[in-house]
């Protein structure tokens, strides 16, 4: 049993100001494996208080020395290796080997890749007469989600330590341990007092606390359209600045001249992995109308081959989804989907047999989609597959540009020409190409409702950052 009834505020664990308690259950088995502290707003006032002292000092360090201090910190990570894998096996159901391969490079990749972009990057400039000056800004309120416990906060706090910022930090409450396992490696790294704090609790107070704060200058979200909604209102109280990454019903256009084997081994590792929990999830297929019957035959043939269940097992691609909610959620959408009139190819309702045990859901695939459906346009987050047929590749832009989000889209094919077509015309802010490997550099982040700035690399620090001109300076 893991318990974690402390809060990290200004270099030290203390106690939270109020007693009651949140349970952490592990989806695979539906027990409760810990508990943490339900904090308060005199908890968060303290933190932001922390930061708050700590500002000054730290905005102020060095290029150089944020380097060595994100190095640091990478250093400590890898030591914790094991102990952040574990952690997020069983805190979000990922099998141990995604644990591994995944969640945890992925954020130690994060202080690495930070660490990198800081060696070239500039923080100040001449433009004609004018001195251009890039200034840390301010005390940052970083609210993350249970989806990647590690990515998401680590892509986060690594670029708000590379611009200068200090933090306050409130992890999920379902998937929080990571985040105090990073907290004992700041500590471990020499992180300055102050500059990062953890608060655990609620969204409904530690969040709405952050995003409404008037000592917080910034604040970074992850997570759903309607939180965003309610952060950005918050926020505008104080007119502080957001950054809002959101939901997604990312596209996979398949091109006629691809392999229909190949491009359904594609779609199905994309939309089973993390258990479909993922925002950039390509959860509308766009198939050629007369590649449809083989690229059907191709998903029917690999799907009863996909190992998944205990995240214990190493076999294992995929787990259960996070929580009962989830589960609830998912099964809902399957139901709808079959209601609408859309075909089950496989999976469906229920869970899988031999799974009666912890929030496991079928990999489920639909074809005969027409992009009005509710599955086709609100975000499911599970191992839900929709395929939906176009003619020619004005319509599958057309199909794939017709929804609220703009976070993510694919595509597979051979055809340089049509390939940046599609790759052009999708109005998303990230596209990869025949499932290119993610780029750590690169931008991410969304068009339309799927959000607002962008994190990773040298993009991420700029969010951190305020710009001023300064004209007239003696010489």
């Amino acid at each position: 049993m893991r318990n974690y009834l402390k809060h990290f505020i200004n270099g030290e664990w203390v106690e939270s100001t109020g007693t009651n308690t949140i349970d952490v259950i592990n989806p695979a088995t539906e027990e409760v494996i810990g508990r943490i502290s339900d904090g308060t707003i005199e908890d968060l006032n303290r933190a932001v208080a922390a930061a708050r002292a700590a500002f000054p000092s730290f905005s102020q360090t060095s290029k150089e020395e944020r380097i060595e201090l994100l190095n640091r910190i990478a250093d400590e990570y890898e030591k914790r290796k094991d102990d952040i894998v574990e952690v997020v096996m069983q805190e979000l159901g990922s099998p141990i080997t995604i644990s591994e391969k995944t969640h945890y490079n992925m954020g130690l990749s994060h202080f690495r890749q930070a660490a990198k972009e800081l060696e070239s990057f500039e923080f100040s400039e001449r433009r004609g007469g004018a001195l251009i000056r890039k200034e840390p800004i301010g005390v940052s309120g970083l609210i993350t989600p249970w989806n990647f416990p590690t990515n998401q906060t680590s892509t986060k706090l690594a670029s708000a330590f590379a611009a200068g910022c200090t933090v306050v930090l409130k992890p999920s409450e379902e998937t929080p341990f990571a985040a105090i396992i990073l907290a004992e490696i700041f500590e471990a790294a020499g992180v300055p007092k102050g500059v990062f704090n953890l608060v655990n609790g609620s969204g409904e107070v530690v969040g709405n606390g952050i995003s409404s704060h008037p000592d917080i200058d910034f604040v970074s979200f992850t997570g759903s359209g309607a939180v965003g909604q309610k952060i950005t209102e918050n926020a505008a109280k104080t007119i502080k600045k957001v950054a809002l990454e959101l939901g997604g019903k990312s596209p996979l256009v398949i091109l006629d001249d691809f392999d229909m084997v190949k491009a359904a081994q594609i779609a199905i590792s994309n939309v089973v992995f993390n258990t479909g929990q993922v925002c950039v999830a390509a959860s509308r297929t766009l198939v050629p109308k007369s590649k449809h019957d083989e690229f059907v035959e191709a998903v029917k043939a690999i799907l009863p081959n996909i190992p998944y269940g205990d995240p214990q097992d190493k076999s294992n691609i995929f787990g259960p989804l996070v929580s009962e909610k989830q589960y609830n959620r998912v099964q809902g959408y399957i139901q709808k989907g079959i209601e609408e009139g859309a075909t089950l190819v496989s999976g469906g309702p229920g869970k899988p047999e031999g799974l009666e045990k912890g929030y496991f859901v079928k990999p489920t695939v639909f074809t005969n989609v027409t992009n009005d459906m509710t599955i086709a346009q609100e975000e499911i987050f599970g191992p839900v597959m929709s395929i939906i047929t176009y003619e020619d590749l004005d319509e599958a832009i057309e199909i794939a540009n017709d929804t609220i989000y703009g976070l993510a889209g694919y595509v597979v094919g051979e055809d340089r020409e049509k390939i940046e077509k599609v790759a052009m015309s999708i109005r998303a802010g990230s596209i990869r190409v025949n499932n290119a490997p993610p780029e750590m550099s690169a931008p991410f982040g969304g068009f339309k409702q799927s959000g607002i700035g962008r994190e990773w690399g040298s993009y991420g620090i700029e969010e951190y950052l305020e710009v001023k001109s300064i004209v007239g300076i003696p010489s």
